[in-house]
């Protein structure tokens, strides 16, 4: 997005005149940054065989998903309706990791049949893999390294009492049932949370992954995940991916000579390619004085971006209406019926009754954590891409809360007229 002639455009389109057109709230994507942010991390690891599988729950709008396909991302999956959004998307089952955790053992089996790579991160899951397809079918292990990096607890999730992973002191259990069934490992994976800046724990759970992997003969790839940190305002620590790039690469080829033949190495960004490609767009409902404070109330809320709120989230907000305005204090609230509180103590340019709020960083875990909560209707996506806008989804309506919905008083009111 820049600054130019008084007005914030994004690929020399004014976002006034995309709100205009398209409505607000609205989430907008710079297509040539999420390009942009694939190529950056895939050039960073030199000297290796990298895939980059892009963690779809981020953002699963299938442009998006097919945008990074054609770049040539693979995809990585958490549940069995993102990994079939992606094989309509074009993906080859083969370019699909499904990353379950605390799925039904259904579900695993439906990714088996479909011919995805099965991603396994617990004793009960291993077992029940083993005694139903043995040495058949192909399977990556999740280890669960027990380091404890990111920003809030909510997504610090490689530490010891994180659901997520198989656990070190498990791994002698695991190795058990796989000697059993003989079991063909061909990938580990490790989990370590989201939000890592700090280059060297990243390259710790990288080289204990490492030394892991001898273990295991027949591995083709290593996945190190993802969480890789970027910044959501002026000054944050982010994670220097091309330091990390650096150092990663340098100790994967280590690791290869050591185990005797080159590997994959794999990626799982989801944040990292989509987020400050991201803008959100509300509109000013009221501007309400208090003696505490003054509040800027706008018509949207939680249920379309709900990070501030779940993870104590910052998001930069900028009054593109008014951009050369006298700076002021607010406090920045959704419409929703209980706290909902996008910001506080934010310094904005004067906000009036019909301004247009610009949300940053909104391309991840914006839509998709969305919801019709107060039974209100989701917003609409755009992709702004080359310098052409399309719409991707459309707004939702009344119609659309309740399709699913089944009256029984309106059958029961015909039968009893009837009889």
């Amino acid at each position: 997005m820049e600054y130019q002639n008084g007005k914030y455009t994004l690929q020399g389109i004014s976002l006034e005149e995309i709100a205009q057109e398209f409505g607000t709230p609205l989430y907008i994507y710079d297509g040539n940054k999420i390009i942009s942010q694939y190529h950056r991390l895939h050039q960073a690891f030199s000297g290796v065989s990298i895939k980059l599988k892009y963690a779809c729950k981020a953002n699963t709008n299938i442009s998006i998903i097919k945008l990074l396909k054609q770049q040539g991302a693979g995809l990585d999956a958490v549940s069995i309706q993102e990994a079939r959004i992606g094989l309509m998307a074009g993906y080859s089952p083969s370019q699909i990791m499904f990353t379950p955790n605390c799925v039904d053992f259904s579900e695993m089996e439906e990714a088996i049949e479909l011919g995805l790579v099965l991603n396994l991160d617990s004793l009960p899951a291993l077992e029940y893999f083993g005694k139903k397809y043995g040495n058949r079918v192909p399977i990556c292990l999740r280890i669960r390294p027990g380091i404890t990096a990111g920003g809030n607890s909510n997504i610090q999730v490689g530490h010891n009492r994180s659901k997520f992973g198989l656990p070190l002191d498990q791994l002698p259990q695991a190795k058990e049932i796989i000697q059993r069934y003989q079991l063909n490992v061909v990938g580990l994976h490790k989990h370590s949370g989201s939000d890592i800046k700090e280059t060297d724990a990243f390259v710790r759970g990288a080289n204990l992954l490492f030394d892991l992997a001898i273990g295991f003969p027949n591995l083709t790839f290593i996945d190190l995940g993802s969480g890789f940190k970027v910044a959501y305002k002026a000054g944050d620590i982010v994670t220097n991916i091309e330091e990390l790039g650096a150092k990663v690469s340098i100790t994967f080829q280590e690791f290869c000579r050591k185990y005797g033949k080159n590997l994959e190495l794999w990626f799982e960004p989801g944040k990292f390619l989509v987020s400050e490609a991201g803008y959100f767009l509300v509109t000013v409902s009221l501007v309400k004085e208090t003696t505490e404070t003054t509040f800027v109330g706008v018509h949207s809320g939680f249920n379309h971006l709900i990070r501030p709120m779940f993870y104590h989230a910052h998001h930069d907000i900028i009054n593109i209406s008014n951009p050369e305005g006298e700076k002021k204090t607010y406090d920045v609230v959704g419409y929703i019926c209980e706290t909902d509180t996008f910001s506080r103590d934010c310094s904005l340019s004067e906000v009036r009754r019909g301004d247009i709020l610009c949300f940053k960083n909104a391309g991840a875990y914006g839509y998709s954590m969305a919801s019709n909560y107060n039974s209100r209707p989701r917003p609409a996506e755009v992709l702004v891409l080359n310098g052409n806008i399309y719409l991707i989804r459309q707004r939702e309506g009344l119609q659309d809360l309740m399709q699913h919905q089944i009256d029984i008083f309106q059958s029961i009111s015909v039968c009893k007229n009837s009889a």
